[in-house]
């Protein structure tokens, strides 16, 4: 679970976060909103690339903004980019243990748990191929493999289907269905399919100019009135 009560962020003039609180109970849970909406200031305020101006956020039950980032993924919290991080010159192996070595599991399980987390994926390449060979959904998936590997508690997901096709897009998206149940992990998941976000997310938070306008079942949420004009941009009948 992942509590968060009256979180602004500031930079000079611009509040890209402005007194958003909002609970992320369990499984997978959704975070969209139009570009600029401060996704991924959240994000970053949560892996702690930014510090915010006030607001809390407890992440089962650990106080996240009293810990270092460094120790917040040895914690286990994860995430991915919106560029992808792996390094091409290195086999996809290497950069799963990567992030295995800095997760604070056992050494001699790393050769099983790297192997166990390409698996989970689905990534049907050798690990010792280089990452710099992968095509587009091969590198999303090792991008989501780095982030279950090493008992994760939680999961960010910025924008991972994007530039898909659909199949790959669906097939993705039965990997991120899979992680909470596999793993124990919250996953929070950005994207601007919705079509994705229907299927994997049981909760969902829309941010609108860093303002939380609404929240709750997904189903629901998309159905919103101010979610239509502000997210999708569509008129509501009144």
């Amino acid at each position: 679970m992942i509590e968060v009560e009256g979180l602004t962020v500031r930079f000079a003039g611009v509040t890209p976060i402005d007194d958003v609180s909002l609970l992320f109970p369990s499984g997978t849970c959704g975070l969209i909103g139009p570009n600029g909406a401060g996704k991924t200031t959240f994000f970053n305020v949560l892996s702690g690339f930014v510090k915010p101006s006030a607001g809390s956020i407890r992440a089962f039950g650990q106080d996240l903004l009293r810990m270092a980032d460094y120790k917040r993924a040895r914690w286990g919290l994860r995430r991915t980019f919106q560029t992808e991080q792996s390094i091409e010159g290195l086999s996809v192996f290497d950069n799963v243990a990567m992030i295995h070595e800095h997760s604070g599991a056992k050494r001699s399980l790393r050769q099983a748990d790297v192997l166990a987390a390409l698996d989970f994926v689905g990534l049907e390449v050798s690990p010792r191929a280089k990452a710099g060979v992968l095509g587009a959904a091969e590198r999303r998936l090792l991008e989501v493999a780095r982030t279950v590997v090493g008992r994760p508690r939680i999961v960010l997901l910025d924008e991972p289907a994007a530039g898909l096709p659909d199949d790959e897009t669906m097939h993705l998206g039965q990997v991120i269905q899979k992680i909470p149940s596999e793993f124990g992990a919250l996953v929070v998941l950005v994207d601007h399919d919705m079509s994705l976000v229907s299927a994997c997310c049981e909760t969902t938070a829309v941010l609108d100019f860093g303002k939380l306008i609404a929240s709750g079942p997904t189903a629901d949420v998309l159905r919103d009135e101010h979610v239509v004009r502000a997210y999708l941009g569509q008129d509501v009948e009144a």
